[in-house]
């Protein structure tokens, strides 16, 4: 009978030493949202409030959140939406916008370095890259409605494609990369988010073409530096089948048969560094078709993308006893 009682105290401890395990685990996890959201010229263009957007932000339940296209026709919304939310926003209110409830320890250009409750840091930025030339209107014959002076040459090839993305957009995005590899941790978690107004080669894929979603196979240039500077692309990490899962974000306001416009993914999350794991990635917009998470009325002609992390913090080191 002791002998039982002995073995059930051991599993008992066991038990116990696994559970302390597990909690210390978990302590050593902190939860984060982030968010991209192009929130159309200010966030009242379509004629909602600016209160929509925030619902749209506040439903994302996202806590770090890179804007795109804050000046509305009356000026830049970015204080006001701040303040709507009772967050903080970075220094600079017109370029790489980050709006944040935690405290925002350093300013960069397009970007912050954000102190989390956890006692973590990291760093988060915000991109617009340019529109025109617009590498699938000019494959596809499109002239755009908002651009009323369209001078840019169609084109008819992967090649002439490649070329174009990478003239309009890779001088933003080797900048980028380059502050990036400049940071002092190595290690570091960072973000990158935005409106890159330039799809993946993730999803201009050979079966893509195939099967008519889009004209062709396009290696585009400024998604493959990304994943060459070590970036994952959460939305396709968490959705790899870019058949079954398109994840258009481009563009709610019009109807997928409509000619004027080719439906798209332009806006994403990237991510990288040491103790980041990817838990979930959703669409924001305006209806079971095409969001995840529905808001209605959509206030944006951009669907936003929001992916949920588990930041791990790194064991500390052993302290040397002196001898």
């Amino acid at each position: 009978m002791r002998k039982i009682d002995d073995t059930l105290k051991k599993l008992f401890i066991l038990c116990a030493m696994l559970c302390i395990g597990e909690l210390k685990t978990q302590a050593e996890e902190f939860s984060i949202r982030i968010m991209s959201y192009n929130i159309y010229r200010g966030g009242t263009m379509r004629g909602e409030p600016l209160s929509q957007t925030a619902k749209v932000i506040q439903e994302a339940k996202a806590d770090i959140v890179g804007l795109q296209e804050p000046k509305s026709p009356r000026g830049f919304t970015t204080e006001r939406l701040a303040n709507l939310l009772g967050w903080n926003h970075s220094a600079n209110i017109r370029k790489g916008i980050i709006l944040t409830p935690y405290e925002i320890v350093e300013n960069f250009d397009g970007g912050i370095k954000v102190k989390l409750p956890s006692g973590q840091h990291a760093y988060v930025f915000s991109l617009h890259l340019p529109s025109n030339p617009y590498q699938p209107y000019q494959l596809l014959g499109i002239r755009p409605k908002w651009h009323k002076h369209w001078d840019t040459l169609f084109i008819k090839t992967e090649v002439e494609a490649i070329e174009a993305a990478q003239k309009a957009r890779g001088g933003e995005i080797s900048g980028l990369l380059s502050q990036i590899r400049d940071l002092p941790d190595k290690e570091a978690s960072v973000f990158v988010v935005g409106d890159f107004n330039e799809p993946s080669h993730l999803d201009w894929t050979e079966e893509a073409a195939l099967a008519g979603r889009h004209p062709m196979k396009v290696e585009y240039p400024n998604s493959k530096a990304m994943s060459k500077a070590g970036f994952a692309d959460a939305y396709r990490t968490v959705y790899p089948d870019e058949m079954k899962n398109p994840g258009f974000t481009w563009s709610p306001m019009y109807k997928t048969d409509d000619p004027s416009t080719h439906h798209d993914r332009i806006d994403f999350v990237y991510f990288k560094g040491r103790g980041v794991k990817l838990a979930g990635a959703q669409i924001v917009g305006e209806n079971k078709q095409n969001a995840d998470i529905v808001v209605s009325p959509y206030p944006s002609d951009h669907r936003a993308v929001v992916a949920a992390f588990m930041l791990v913090n790194p064991t500390r080191p052993t302290e040397k006893r002196s001898r």
